[in-house]
């Protein structure tokens, strides 16, 4: 279990169940954010003391007001701060001496308008840690509890959102209104709604551990633009899953690699930051969502029905055309048909019409009415063999829409299995789409989006408690590793020569040849004729980082004849193509059979930290980027899945009667390698490209490491 002994856990109680609450910079202006908070406070029958501060108003709306936060009599929980940002301060400090420890800062004018709004920032983070304040925002919508008990809306949305089990948290407030508007239109309800803003003090880390133990949320939706602490998110996100089973939505912006450096290495330059974060989410269990559409798609199926034992559905519908295409868009997200038992397809022999279909998928015909939706549903749900139910329904001139729809909602509630519906249509179907959403029914205009909601619900499910350790910890000598690294440092190089760089792997267990650094040509015949034929020499240069560009590599050398003249036109082409780089000497190995190339690399990235990058290796790496990305540390099962996350991976497996390659020793390569990523800070980027796969064993043919 991970402990967050941060003091806002205490404090953020006081932000969502306040007693009392000072809204301070309000007026009876309205149509302004000062005014509007208040009224949405008192318009939403908050369940304690309203104190409005208004240093020019007497009253507002037959409510005294108070000059300053601290001439209110009594305690005060919670301050809502509206006045301008170039006073903010001031008022933070008088919350400060008051003895408030809560705070939602509203006012914007702070880091997203520049240098001058960052200053204000910081001052506020600096007074709130003096006082011991917990603060959200400033530059946020407000927050907002559905609690009965409570009944808080310290925001200034345009209405109140139902009452509801979903978490939302968003960095933008302009985006919280757009989904109050959504959810309203689909009575989705929340529980609780947060908008963080700048996140100058309490961030997403803070309100996933605050969610975890509410016991009003059991889904949680998050909107990001920027993460704060992306180690600290996976950690959180795995316990939520693990301990509460609340599944974590997220929809993350900036999904382009607009303005990106490029990278010295391959794996630099195909560890973009959203293949980061895709791979750091998965990892984490979050469930990542394109849009706004798709992430309530999900939630409500996660939300509103009990998960799916399995994945096996049934398909009940008055169309036969719809009916297939659903069929497609099921199997496609992974699904399958479930095949009914002798009794269910007796039953629909005996009772439902000659013309229909009683194989899955169930067509009860243009003419079905309530009845017999009825009981094409309540039969497959009776099933053994049916682990949910998918109900379609086009508008026909016979068709009782209304009653239909109630009859889908009388059956699910009888039931410990998934119902999702899809009224196919708009305008007629409006009235019995209304009542499923009521009801608590997931509906979806487009069945294909029904069947990838059922995916993603048993997917969860397969994920949901899973308590998986850390991967194991190899023997390391890690002192030996620090003073190679710490040598290079001091000389002011960013890259590790690659007898260097195979030797600190060497260290970690990976399975690197030996070799010999030579400074002639009669050396390096003398390394070849000890190591063994055929030979392998490479230039050693801090300043030459691809070596083959240049003809700094020879390869497949049968003797030692073959050597010598290799390392002299190793030399001639790198005066010829690198005439100012200084040349430490020519690296000799033993030539690897061949075999299957992979390549392994570890990029270290500013929100994640170390990530360790799988693929198929050679020079067409960047070209297919068929890879897989895991941020280190690696749980037990990560390696593995990252050898069979890559689309080739039968390659590896075999197929067509070929042996399989150690697919174990590269999983075991993967681990070693996560753990250097992990304890050497100073490693930036390191490719092992590539590393040659045999049917047993593996070793790596080359290496790089930028520091």
């Amino acid at each position: 279990m991970v402990d967050h002994p941060h003091r806002h856990q205490q404090n953020m109680v006081k932000i969502f169940y306040p007693q009392s609450l000072a809204v301070i910079g309000t007026n009876k202006v309205k149509g302004t954010v000062p005014h509007d908070i208040l009224v949405n406070i008192l318009k939403a029958n908050f369940q304690g003391v309203v104190y409005p501060v208004s240093p020019r108003e007497n009253f507002i709306y037959s409510i005294k007001t108070y000059k300053y936060v601290v001439d209110i009599e009594d305690p005060v929980d919670l301050a809502i701060l509206v006045f301008p940002s170039s006073v903010c301060h001031m008022a933070l400090e008088q919350c400060g001496e008051k003895g408030i420890r809560a705070a939602i800062i509203i006012s914007a004018g702070f880091k997203e308008v520049g240098e001058s709004g960052l200053a204000r920032e910081r001052q506020l983070v600096e007074i709130a840690e003096r006082y011991g304040i917990s603060f959200i925002g400033p530059n946020c919508l407000g927050v907002i509890n559905t609690d009965p008990g409570c009944n808080l809306n310290a925001s200034f949305a345009r209405q109140m959102p139902e009452a509801g089990a979903i978490g939302f948290l968003s960095q933008s407030g302009a985006l919280c209104t757009a989904v109050l508007d959504y959810a309203q239109a689909k009575h989705i309800g929340f529980s609780k709604f947060i908008s963080f803003g700048n996140k100058a003090d309490i961030n997403e880390i803070d309100l996933l551990y605050y969610l975890k133990d509410d016991p009003h949320t059991s889904v949680i939706l998050i909107y990001l633009e920027e993460i704060t602490d992306g180690p600290a998110l996976i950690r959180i996100a795995r316990q939520i899953i693990e301990e509460s089973g609340k599944p974590i939505l997220a929809l993350k912006s900036g999904r382009t690699a607009e303005g990106a450096s490029a990278a010295a290495s391959h794996t630099g330059s195909l560890a973009g930051r959203d293949e980061i974060c895709d791979a750091a989410f998965k990892q984490a269990g979050i469930i990542r969502c394109a849009d706004i559409e798709e992430m309530f798609n999900n939630a409500i199926a996660l939300t509103y029905q009990p998960l799916p034992r399995n994945n096996r559905i049934a398909i009940v519908t008055n169309a036969g055309g719809p009916g297939v295409l659903t069929t497609d868009a099921a199997i496609q997200q992974g699904l399958r048909l479930a095949k009914f038992s002798d009794a269910t397809t007796a039953l629909f022999r005996k009772s439902l019409p000659k013309t229909a279909n009683i194989k899955n998928p169930v067509d009860v015909i243009g003419d079905a009415r309530a009845d017999r939706y009825n009981l094409a549903l309540s039969s497959v749900l009776k099933d053994e063999d049916v682990d949910g139910a998918l109900v379609i329904l086009t508008p026909q001139s016979m068709t009782d829409i209304e009653t239909i729809a109630r009859e889908v909602c009388n059956v699910s509630s009888q039931y410990d299995k998934p119902i999702y519906a899809s009224f196919m249509g708009e305008a007629d179907v409006a009235t019995g789409i209304d009542i499923l959403q009521r009801n608590r029914i997931p509906h979806y205009i487009l069945p294909e989006s029904m069947c990838r909601a059922f995916a993603v619900a048993h997917r969860f499910q397969e994920h949901r408690g899973k308590h998986e350790p850390l991967a194991a910890r190899f023997k390391v000598a890690d002192s030996k590793v620090h003073r190679i690294l710490s040598v290079a440092v001091e000389a002011g190089r960013s890259v590790l020569l690659e007898h260097e760089a195979s030797q600190i792997l060497r260290l970690y267990g990976l399975p690197v040849l030996k070799g010999g650094l030579a400074r002639s040509a009669e050396e390096a015949a003398a390394h070849s004729d000890r190591l063994g034929y055929p030979a392998v020499l490479k230039v050693m240069s801090d300043a030459i980082l691809h070596k083959f560009d240049i003809g700094g590599v020879r390869l497949g050398l049968e003797d030692r004849e073959a050597v010598l003249h290799a390392y002299r036109q190793i030399m001639r082409m790198v005066k010829k193509n690198a005439p100012q780089a200084e040349v430490q000497g020519i690296w000799v190995t033993r030539m690897v059979k061949p075999g299957q190339e992979v390549i392994l690399g570890v990029k270290r990235d500013r929100t994640f930290g170390p990530v360790v990058l799988f693929g198929l290796g050679g020079i067409y790496v960047e070209i297919f980027k068929d890879v897989s990305f895991r941020v280190a540390p690696l749980y037990r099962s990560d390696a593995g899945e990252m050898i069979r996350e890559i689309r080739t991976y039968l390659i590896l497996a075999g197929s067509r009667c070929q042996r399989p390659m150690d697919v174990n020793a590269i999983e075991e390569c993967i681990q070693r390698l996560a753990q250097l990523s992990v304890e050497q800070e100073l490693v930036r980027e390191l490719d092992i490209n590539p590393l040659i796969v045999h049917h047993r064993g593996c070793w790596v043919a080359d290496a790089k490491i930028l520091l």
